[in-house]
């Protein structure tokens, strides 16, 4: 019996690697891709509400925690400071604060572009997803045909992702913002599904400071100040259920000098809406950022790795390779 053992054990080394179980798996179906490595499964879905991970599907199989909110890095639309008469960007102070902002193309990428064909790259050791969407809609004076382009890299043996995205302008505009959701809103009733939010240009703050609705320049509002950026921009809640502490689900923008403001307001739910750029543009131009999205055990896991990546603004995919640039 143990050389009929042995024999086996032996055939099975030997086979090839690519007859091996693949480090990151793939399903793809009609409205949806399903992503497993052996610390995460995750959904990205291509209709519907779309971009980034699709809401309640990024499961850390460490713990078994999910998400809790409307999905995770979900991309809105392009921006510009200051209000435009006639723009319909709203003015509800409970929700937008004293923040004047004016639209330069939309629509808004996750509710209303309804459809996206993400590309799937099979890599040594990762798979990448890649979607895109043209804008269609020009406000003030701008014509569409801005490209909205993310790349989300899922690995073996870590429970994040690593992911960005690019804008490339069509049009000329003197201060260009784009707008995210990051990591991704919160849903919750009295703090029931988290127990602390940690922002590293702030501190921790509990679940009941979250009680009341209040506008984002009420508190913990984040602008950017050239001269003063802090030495990471991590936003994190710690996730709760049935009363138990779970892990953090965080969201690292690798470069905090990308970030030009960032809100953690209550409005029915966490809404941590993120604003990026914010400078001068050329038709043509490219910008973006990159990011760590996913699940960690405490806050100083969060900066052992952010410090790994620190600087990043965007991912670079060729032939079976990525990297961080």
């Amino acid at each position: 019996m143990r050389n009929v053992l042995w024999i086996v054990v032996l055939t099975l080394s030997a086979l090839p690697v690519s007859a091996q179980e693949p480090a990151v798996k793939v399903q793809e179906f009609a409205d949806h891709i399903q992503i497993d490595t052996d610390a995460l499964q995750a959904r990205i879905r291509k209709t519907g509400y779309v971009s980034g991970i699709e809401a309640g599907s990024f499961v850390d199989k460490k713990t078994g925690s999910r998400d809790a909110g409307f999905g995770l890095h979900i991309m809105d639309f392009l921006l510009g400071p200051g209000y435009k008469d006639g723009d319909e960007y709203g003015r509800d102070k409970k929700y937008h604060g004293d923040l004047p902002k004016h639209y330069i193309e939309g629509p808004q990428i996750c509710t209303q572009a309804k459809k996206l064909e993400p590309e799937i790259v099979r890599g040594d050791g990762f798979v990448a997803v890649r979607m895109k969407y043209r804008f269609t809609k020009g406000h003030n004076g701008y014509k569409a045909g801005s490209l909205w382009e993310q790349t989300l890299v899922f690995l073996p043996k870590v429970r994040y992702i690593v992911c960005s995205e690019t804008i490339t302008s069509a049009n000329d505009v003197d201060n260009l913002l784009y707008r995210i959701d990051m990591p991704g809103h919160v849903k919750h009733k009295g703090g029931d599904t988290f127990e602390q939010i940690y922002l590293s240009y702030h501190g921790m703050i509990p679940a009941k400071d979250f009680a009341r609705d209040f506008a984002p320049d009420e508190r913990f509002l984040y602008q950017r100040k050239d001269d003063q950026l802090p030495q990471r921009m991590i936003r994190a809640y710690q996730l709760k259920r049935n009363g138990k502490v779970g892990p953090w689900i965080a969201g690292m923008t690798l470069d905090p000098g990308t970030t030009v403001e960032a809100w953690c307001h209550q409005r029915g739910y966490v809404c941590f809406i993120q604003e990026l750029h914010g400078r001068k543009v050329k038709a043509g131009e490219t910008f973006g950022a990159a990011y760590l999205v996913g699940y960690f055990d405490d806050v100083a896991s969060m900066g052992r790795e952010y410090d790994r990546y620190k600087g990043s603004r965007r991912i670079e995919i060729s032939a079976k390779t990525w990297t961080l640039k």
